[in-house]
């Protein structure tokens, strides 16, 4: 397995750096070294590494959302107002529908698949936004990065929850659809629970001032804690795992920050293992069959996000070409899609295989046409 892994590493590292010199996504290049290195080509990833894949996989959307959530600033989503508050569900919810609509006859999925997919689809990435973003703020005259950065942060965990909801439905049957209409009140207590870990984590890590990699051991440690026990609670772990971190941003800034650093240096080798690894679980016959509707489903159903993304602007302060550039950054996905996208196979989902398959064609093709949108059009459509 050693062996394996230092191949896996090697590679992924390799091919990321590489992508980045031709100003690509480097989570591009792990996922062709997951493709490449996958038992269905080279096989020189270890069982034992693909048989913990999915567990793997959900550590590292952990750590995502504690990075999102100690950079969510509540003061910004207020500061924008409205458009801010209908980014993070609206072109979401606009991308879903679209894709409960056209995967049926375009895969020959049965609705709840096409619902569960459309949840799969309709998350964009932080990790191609947000850097991005961060560059541009202070740079432009409006707030159109920090409106990117707070929608696209609470857009994720929108589009978890419902994820979460139709994955329980297509597993228990009919009989689970009381759990989709509990779906408010897991909200709810998913983000009281989360603000109550956060204002105690906060107001102990200033009395006892433990070093920042202790802090950040056990503030991991609540996150692995709060959604293992979601279901016994009957809130959303995910959720309460973002409003823990915006409440410790919220209470001491300072200590957010420096923990937001140390999870960005656990995040570089998650980000190996996450991106490898569901590249390693795609079916390559099944992309070979399913390619061509697979790839005319993503652009179908990313014009409808575009479209609701023009429609949460409809009466801003923002121009039309801000609302053009806004549209073309909310395209990006690869974050989200890697770490649920395989769960669905793993759970036994009839359609696993197709959803897999979709969502890694997904990030092939929006994560670099979306950084790649953001870097060509900046220069034309904001104003300095």
């Amino acid at each position: 397995m050693l062996f394996s892994l230092a191949i896996l590493i090697l590679a992924a590292l390799t091919l990321s750096e590489i992508m980045k010199k031709i100003r690509l996504p480097g989570l591009t290049g792990m996922l062709i070294v997951g493709i490449v290195l996958s038992p269905f080509l080279l096989d020189l990833i270890a069982p034992q590494i693909l048989e913990i894949s999915s567990e793997i996989r959900r550590i590292a959307l952990i750590i995502i959302l504690i990075r999102a959530g100690l950079a969510l600033n509540i003061s910004d989503l207020r500061q924008i107002g409205r458009p801010a508050v209908l980014m993070c569900f609206v072109p979401a919810s606009f991308e879903i529908l679209a894709t409960i609509v056209f995967a049926p006859l375009l895969l020959g999925v049965t609705l709840l698949d096409a619902a569960i997919l459309g949840t799969v689809l309709a998350a964009v990435s932080p990790a191609v936004i947000v850097p991005k973003m961060l560059v541009l703020i202070g740079k432009t005259r409006k707030n159109v990065p920090q409106l990117i950065m707070a929608g696209a942060s609470v857009d994720d965990i929108f589009v978890i929850v419902l994820f979460s909801a139709f994955l329980g439905m297509a597993m228990g049957g009919n009989s689970s659809f009381a759990e989709f209409l509990q779906i408010p009140l897991n909200i709810i207590l998913g983000a009281i629970i989360g603000f109550f870990c956060g204002w105690i984590l906060s107001n102990f890590f200033k009395k006892f001032s433990p070093r920042d990699t202790i802090k950040l051991i056990i503030m991991l440690s609540l996150a692995f804690l709060l959604v293992a026990v979601e279901e016994i609670l009957h809130m959303s772990g995910l959720l309460a795992v973002m409003a823990m971190g915006a409440t410790i941003l919220a209470k001491n800034s300072e200590i957010a920050k420096r923990l937001s650093d140390k999870t960005s240096k656990i995040w570089i080798i998650a980000e190996i293992f996450l991106f490898v690894l569901v590249g390693a679980t795609i079916n390559l016959e099944t992309a070979v069959q399913e390619g061509f509707s697979a790839i005319l489903l993503i652009f179908s159903v990313l014009i409808f996000r575009f479209l609701g993304v023009l429609l949460c602007l409809i009466k801003t302060e923002f121009n039309a070409k801000e609302r053009l550039f806004c549209g073309i950054a909310y395209l990006p996905k690869a974050t989200v899609q890697a770490a649920i996208g395989g769960l669905p196979l793993a759970a036994g989902i009839a359609a696993g295989n197709k959803i897999l398959t979709v969502a890694v064609l997904a990030i092939l093709i929006t994560a670099p046409l979306g950084a790649l949108g953001i870097d060509v059009f900046q220069k034309y459509l904001l104003e300095n």
